[in-house]
């Protein structure tokens, strides 16, 4: 549940590098600064849920949001996590289908609201604007076929050490090589696609070949080329 009103600034926020909004002119970001409204929202609370009908879209001004759907079963399957810059629910906005996934805070986060009719109106009057936003479409498009894919024909031991390079690669470490996000080990295994124990035996197999270290939710990238090729990435 959002507990108080924050107000990022547009004209600071829009000029960080990953961004949609940096494409805006500065009339544009003076409407979006008028139109948007902003919130804290706490670890576990729900943006949106699967299913529901947007009216907006919403811009991850701090924190980590991750994105899921819940199967037959009620078994979550992550299908990616958001971060600062990153935009969400922009595609039911503009298909005008419901929405396909439920967003939750997974690190407090201070996330902005577009009104719908504020989007439409930057992708229709900025073709820089609704060019970068079908770039994003795009490449997440890319990033889910790869995800697909991966289910499909890799191991859950390959998939959980592609995983953990791709949480390198989208959040970073710091000095001391520890990811800068923390997970559960059920968040581990509803991206994986696999039981929570499965992911639990793994974890504790990488620690004992010494690819990673754990100190609760904390990892440790120790053997990140070792990572790699179990993993298959080759970029």
């Amino acid at each position: 549940m959002k507990i108080k009103q924050v107000t990022p600034i547009c004209d600071e926020c829009e000029k960080n590098i990953r961004s949609i909004f940096k494409k805006l002119t500065d009339e544009e970001v003076n409407e979006l600064t008028f139109e948007k409204g902003c919130a804290f929202y706490k670890r576990g609370d729900i943006i949106y849920h699967e299913g529901n009908r947007p009216n907006g879209s919403y811009c991850i001004s701090k924190g980590i949001v991750k994105l899921f759907k819940t199967g037959v079963e009620g078994k979550d399957q992550i299908i990616k996590f958001a971060k600062k810059g990153d935009i969400i629910g922009y595609r039911s906005v503009l298909s005008g289908e419901l929405s396909c996934t439920t967003a939750k805070v997974i690190e407090d986060a201070t996330i902005c609201f577009i009104p719908s009719s504020t989007m439409i109106s930057f992708m229709k009057n900025n073709s820089d604007f609704s060019l970068e936003l079908m770039q994003i479409a795009c490449t997440e498009l890319g990033v889910a076929n790869s995800f697909i894919t991966g289910i499909a024909q890799k191991t859950v031991r390959e998939r959980l050490a592609e995983i953990l390079i791709y949480l390198k690669r989208e959040f970073g470490v710091d000095d001391d090589n520890v990811l800068q996000i923390s997970l559960t080990r059920e968040e581990f295994a509803n991206i994986v696609g696999t039981a929570t124990e499965s992911v639990i035996r793994l974890l504790s197999e990488f620690k004992d070949d010494k690819y990673i270290e754990l100190n609760g939710r904390k990892i440790k990238i120790l053997e990140e080329a070792k990572l790699k090729r179990l993993g298959n990435v080759f970029n």
